[in-house]
């Protein structure tokens, strides 16, 4: 009962923290908008890490529901219901539920660095899969770009202008916390 509770009170901070740092994004000099976060998959990451895939795809769940909720406008651009459950699941739902799958690499490596420098990243490019399904397929329907390019084209440019930044600060920070953090993220580790 005592590890439960630890489980769920650590969630909810984590959680919470990777929400807080989700608001306050930096919008760099990039030519096609978007913004990235500092860290804030970073929680998610330590919360797979440390409890498993099961529980890190479950919070990181729990986190989409809190962004879909805190950009609910996205899904009120959505002219269909089909337009809407894919914007649900597609840039919330799946994009972060993945990030729970990010230890899948701990089965072929006995080094946690290595596990995390090939997880995180592979987590990432999966969201940034996600972002980039719903630029072509959702919002290129709903508002072609402006410089007249190819959906596919569009998207990509304008996801990878924020998710590859993204994936280099997680992953870097992920990797440089792992030696003072090592005992809290192997504690619960099978």
């Amino acid at each position: 009962m005592k590890q439960n509770t630890k489980r769920l009170v650590e969630s909810a901070l984590l959680i919470a923290m990777g929400t807080v740092l989700s608001l306050f994004p930096f919008s760099g000099p990039w030519v096609l908008g978007g913004g990235i976060t500092i860290c804030s998959m970073l929680p998610l990451v330590l919360l797979s890490y440390r409890y498993g895939m099961k529980w890190g795809v479950f919070s990181a769940v729990i986190y989409a529901v809190l962004q879909m909720l805190l950009g609910f406008q996205n899904v009120q651009y959505a002219q269909t219901v089909m337009q809407a459950v894919a914007i649900i699941l597609f840039d919330y739902i799946v994009a972060f539920g993945v990030i729970g799958l990010a230890p899948i690499f701990d089965r072929f490596t006995t080094s946690r660095v290595k596990s995390l420098a090939l997880g995180v990243p592979f987590v990432m490019l999966l969201r940034f899969a996600c972002h980039f399904y719903t630029g072509v397929v959702i919002w290129e329907a709903l508002w072609p770009n402006e410089l007249g390019w190819a959906a596919p084209v569009w998207s990509l440019a304008y996801n990878a202008s924020y998710m590859l930044p993204e994936l280099v600060i997680t992953t870097a920070a992920a990797v440089v916390l792992y030696r003072p953090l090592s005992r809290w993220f192997d504690e619960f580790r099978k």
